[in-house]
């Protein structure tokens, strides 16, 4: 134990900034594969990662002045009856659980309609859903974003680390060269453009799920409920912060480093 922590305490010195820097990134990059993956399998875990979730549950109604036809709620339950029924939508497949048990995933909305009845989905949530899934929800920005935070890991892989130089005693000194400029900005720019994807894409997820929530629950007002993803927003927003760390700091050590090389005299 003693050798284990004396060669830990070796190599934390060889811990560069960059370092962080891409550990962070990786992270984002498995918190958005994770988002990505929701419900697109029938795997544990996976289908708790969902944009919005509809189930058939009698509660007191809504009413309202508003309403023009009050009566359209005991007409729906009477449709409704005892359907059990949830689905859950993600952006790539879409989960069904019939009758309280294990959820079943397909990102073919017809090949899980044809395994239910009538009588377990009078309201046709699963094809709700696919709707919501073929027309609202776009997962490309994400993809894009994933893509150019993997870059960014790439670039900032290339940075100088720690290696022997001799000194003009003739002794062995350890240094460690400052990064290219342009290489920087490079990453910086990378990440930036990835973040802004993110950040647009959690905004357009979290305001369309939200309002298709809210727009299912009240049509099917006292015999469908709707929700929206925990899981799915803590990924979104998570990862968007998290990039936000790195561009900051790719940026502070940017300036920086122009700083260092004005005061050494490497640069005008």
């Amino acid at each position: 134990m003693p050798r284990f922590g004396a060669g830990f305490a070796r190599f934390i010195p060889m811990i560069g900034y960059h370092h962080v820097l891409m550990l962070i990134i990786a992270v984002v990059i498995i918190l958005l594969s994770l988002l990505l993956a929701g419900c697109s399998s029938s795997s544990p875990q996976i289908p708790t990662i969902f944009l919005i979730s509809m189930y058939y549950e009698h509660y007191d109604p809504v009413f309202d002045l508003a309403q023009v036809q009050p009566k359209t709620v005991s007409a729906v339950a009477n449709i409704v009856q005892g359907a059990q029924l949830e689905v859950r939508v993600g952006y790539f497949g879409i989960c069904v659980q019939p009758d309280g048990g294990s959820y079943i995933c397909n990102n073919n909305a017809t090949a899980l309609a044809e395994i239910l009845t009538i009588d377990q989905d009078p309201l046709n949530l699963v094809w709700v859903a696919s709707t919501f899934k073929d027309a609202v929800v776009f997962p490309y920005l994400i993809i894009i974003a994933v893509i150019l935070a993997f870059f960014c890991f790439i670039v900032l892989a290339t940075f100088p680390g720690w290696h022997e130089e001799t000194d003009p005693s003739g002794s062995e000194v350890e240094v460690k060269p400052f990064p290219s400029r342009p290489v920087s900005q490079v990453a910086l720019a990378l990440i930036f453009v990835a973040a802004v994807f993110v950040l647009v894409s959690v905004l357009w997820q979290h305001t369309a799920s939200v309002g298709a929530s809210t727009i299912a629950q009240d049509l099917g007002n006292g015999s469908v409920k709707s929700g929206v993803g925990t899981s799915a927003m803590v990924l979104g927003w998570f990862g968007f912060a998290l990039m936000v760390i790195v561009t900051i700091g790719l940026l502070v050590m940017i300036l920086n480093l122009r700083l260092l090389r004005q005061l050494t005299d490497d640069e005008p």
